[in-house]
C-alpha cells in the first residue's frame, strides 16, 4: 500500500513539470511571433522611409513593388497603373521578371479577368491558386506559373491610382491576412509617397513650361528668326512633355495644306518641310475646328496616321493642339510619343493647351511688330526719298546749271575741260541719288508674287557667291524694275544663273561683273569675268540656249574675249514694256533715272557707273 501512494506522488510531481514544458514551448512560438511581428513592422517603416526618399514618379513606382515584393516574400510583383477612364491599365511597373521574358510574354495586360475584378472592386483580394479562381482570365503562352496571389489598391487623395498584384509567395504557402495587413499599409504609404512625387513633377513642368513660354516671347520679340524660334519651341515642348516628337504645322498662304515649319526628336529630318492636307487629316481638324484631340495610338484614327508614316516611326499616344482659339488658330502642335508608351495625362493635355494658346498670342504680336516695324521702315524712306529729290538733288541740279554757264564764258581750254567734268560727275551723282530713291522704293512691293528684276538679279549673285569664292559686282543702270516685263524677267534669270555657273565651273576667274542696263528701247544683261576665257572646240550647249533665248525676244547675244582678258557676255532683248515684274515707280518726275551706287545683299557689291 505504502509503494502505491509513492508512486502516485511521483506521477504528481511529473504532471506539473509537462505542463510547464507545454507553456514554455507556447511562450517560445508567441515570442517568435511577436520577433516576426517587430521585424515585419520594422521592415515596413524601412519600406515606407524608402519609397518616400525620393520625388521622382518613375523611380518611386518601381521602389513601391520592389518593397511590396520583399515584405512579403513573393517572387512576383506588379503595379498596374489606371488609365484616364479608370476602366483599363495604361501601365504595368513590374518585379521579378526579365527583359527576355517580359518580350517572350508580350504586351502587359489591359485589366480583364481577376485584374479587372480588382479595377471594378478596389478592395484588397486573396486566392490560394490562380490558375482555379472563377475569374481567372488564363496565362498568355511563355508565362512563368503563377499561383498564389494577392492584390490591394493604390489610393491616391480618395482616387485609385492603380493596383499592387503580388503572386508566388516563396515555399508555395498561401497569403495570409498578415500579409494583407502590411501590403495594404505599404500600399496606403505609397499613395501619399505617389502624390508627393506627382506633385513634384507637376510643379517641375510648370517651371519648364515658364521657361519655354519666356523663350519662345523673348525670341519672337527680339527679332529673331521665326524658324529658329519655332524650332527652339519644339525642343522645349517635347522636352517638358517628355514626348518623342513635337511638331509645329502652320498654314500655306492658300490656306490649303499645313506645312510643318519646326519639329523636334525622333524622325523630325524627315518630316521637316512636309505638307499636310487641311482636309482628310486630324491635325487638318485641329486646324478648322480649335479643338484638342487625345489619342491613346495613333492607329485608332486613320486621319492621324499621316507623320508617323512620313516619319517612318512607329508611334502610339498623340496630342494636337491648335496654337489660337476659334476663328484665330494660326497652326497645330501635335506630339507623339512611341507605340506602348503611356497616354498623355490630363495635366500634361492642361499645360501644353495652355502654351499654345500663349505662343498664339505670342506669334500674333510678333507679326504685329513686324508690320510696325516694316510701316516705320517705309515712312522713313519715303521721307528720305523725298528729302533726296527735293533738297539734294534740285541744289546739285543748280550747281550744275551754275557750272554750264561760267563754261560758256571760260577762256582758257584747261578750265572749260574742268568744268565741263564737275558737270559730268554732278550728273553722275544725281543718277547716284534717283537710284538710291528706286532702291528704297521697290522693297514696298515686297509683298508681290514676282520679285523684281532688280532684286531676282541681287539674289542671284548671291548665291552664285557660294560656289565662286567671292561676291560679283552689281551695277544697274536705268529703272530696271519699270522697264523690265515680268517675261522679259524670267528670261533674264535664266541667262544670268547659266553665265554665272560656267564662270564658276571653267573660268577660274578671280571677278566678275554684272551689269543690267534698261531704257525705253532695250534691256542689255553684260557678265564680264577675268577667267581663262572660253577654249576653242568646247561644248558650247549652254551658250546656245542663252542664244536662244535671245533670239525667242527677238533679240541678241555674244561671247567675246575681254579687253584684258576673260570673256565679256552681252545678251540684249527688246524693253516689252507691259507689267514690270516687280512694278516700281514708273516715269515720274524723276524722269528715266539711271542706276547709282548701293550695298545691296549679303556682300554683293552693287555699284554705279
Amino acid at each position: 500500500m505504502a509503494e502505491q501512494l509513492g508512486d502516485g506522488d511521483e506521477v504528481s510531481r511529473i504532471l506539473p513539470t509537462l505542463r510547464i514544458d507545454e507553456l514554455l514551448d507556447e511562450l517560445q512560438l508567441r515570442l517568435a511571433s511577436v520577433r516576426s511581428s517587430r521585424d515585419r513592422v520594422r521592415q515596413l517603416l524601412d519600406a515606407v522611409v524608402g519609397i518616400g526618399s525620393g520625388l521622382d514618379l518613375e523611380q518611386a513606382l518601381a521602389r513601391i513593388v520592389q518593397a511590396a515584393v520583399t515584405l512579403v516574400d513573393a517572387r512576383y510583383g506588379a503595379l498596374g497603373v489606371l488609365g484616364p477612364g479608370g476602366d483599363r491599365l495604361a501601365r504595368f511597373i513590374t518585379v521579378g521578371l526579365t527583359e527576355e521574358q517580359i518580350a517572350a510574354i508580350g504586351p502587359f495586360p489591359q485589366g480583364h479577368g481577376l485584374l479587372g475584378e480588382l479595377i471594378r472592386h478596389p478592395v484588397p483580394l486573396r486566392t490560394e491558386d490562380l490558375t482555379r479562381h472563377p475569374r481567372s482570365f488564363g496565362f498568355p503562352a511563355n508565362h512563368p506559373p503563377m499561383h498564389s496571389f494577392l492584390g490591394v489598391p493604390v489610393r491616391v487623395r480618395d482616387e485609385v491610382f492603380g493596383n499592387l498584384y503580388i503572386t508566388e509567395k516563396d515555399g508555395g504557402a498561401p497569403f495570409d491576412a498578415d500579409d494583407e495587413a502590411v501590403l495594404t499599409a505599404l500600399a496606403a504609404a505609397a499613395g501619399v509617397a505617389i502624390d508627393n512625387a506627382r506633385l513634384y513633377d507637376e510643379a517641375r513642368r510648370r517651371q519648364e513650361w515658364l521657361e519655354t513660354t519666356s523663350e519662345l516671347t523673348r525670341g519672337l520679340l527680339s527679332g529673331e528668326d521665326v524658324d529658329d524660334v519655332l524650332a527652339a519651341f519644339a525642343q522645349g515642348v517635347r522636352r517638358f512633355t517628355a514626348c518623342d516628337l513635337a511638331v509645329i504645322a502652320v498654314p500655306d498662304p492658300d490656306g490649303g495644306e499645313l506645312l510643318v515649319a519646326a519639329a523636334d526628336g525622333r524622325g523630325a529630318d524627315r518630316v521637316r518641310g512636309a505638307a499636310l492636307g487641311v482636309e482628310g487629316t486630324l491635325a487638318g481638324a485641329v486646324f478648322k475646328s480649335a479643338r484638342v484631340e487625345a489619342l491613346v495610338d495613333v492607329a485608332a484614327d486613320a486621319r492621324a496616321g499621316a507623320l508617323s508614316r512620313i516619319s517612318g516611326v512607329d508611334f502610339g499616344p498623340v496630342l494636337l493642339v491648335p496654337l489660337g482659339g476659334a476663328g484665330q488658330v494660326r497652326g497645330v502642335l501635335a506630339l507623339y510619343r512611341l507605340a506602348g508608351a503611356s497616354a498623355f495625362e490630363q495635366v500634361t493635355i492642361g499645360l501644353t493647351t495652355d502654351l499654345a494658346v500663349q505662343a498664339a498670342v505670342v506669334l500674333e504680336l510678333a507679326e504685329r511688330r513686324r508690320d510696325s516695324e516694316l510701316l516705320s521702315l517705309y515712312a522713313d524712306r519715303d521721307r528720305i526719298g523725298r528729302d533726296l529729290h527735293d533738297l539734294a538733288i534740285q541744289r546739285l541740279f543748280a550747281t550744275s546749271m551754275s557750272l554750264q554757264g561760267a563754261y560758256k564764258i571760260a577762256q582758257k581750254p584747261a578750265v572749260a575741260r574742268r568744268i565741263m567734268q564737275a558737270v559730268s560727275d554732278l550728273d553722275d551723282t544725281i543718277k547716284v541719288i534717283r537710284s538710291t530713291i528706286f532702291a528704297l522704293h521697290a522693297h514696298e512691293d515686297e509683298g508681290d508674287a514676282v520679285p523684281g528684276a532688280r532684286a531676282q538679279v541681287i539674289e542671284i549673285c548671291e548665291q552664285a557667291a557660294r560656289t565662286l569664292g567671292f561676291s560679283p559686282a552689281v551695277r544697274f543702270t536705268g529703272p530696271v524694275d519699270h522697264l523690265v516685263s515680268a517675261d522679259v524677267a524670267e528670261h533674264l534669270a535664266a541667262v544670268l544663273r547659266e553665265a554665272l555657273s560656267n564662270i564658276a565651273r571653267h573660268a577660274g576667274a578671280s571677278s566678275v561683273e554684272v551689269d543690267l542696263a534698261a531704257d525705253g528701247s532695250s534691256v542689255a544683261l553684260t557678265v564680264t569675268d577675268d577667267g581663262v576665257g572660253i577654249k576653242a572646240g568646247g561644248r558650247r550647249s549652254g551658250l546656245e540656249n542663252l542664244r536662244e533665248r535671245a533670239q525667242q525676244l527677238g533679240g541678241s547675244f555674244s561671247v567675246l574675249p575681254g579687253p584684258s582678258g576673260g570673256t565679256v557676255l552681252a545678251w540684249r532683248v527688246p524693253t516689252g514694256l507691259g507689267i514690270a515684274a516687280g512694278g516700281g515707280l514708273g516715269n515720274g518726275a524723276l524722269g528715266n533715272e539711271s542706276a547709282g551706287n548701293e550695298t545691296i545683299g549679303a556682300g554683293t557689291r552693287v555699284e554705279g557707273p
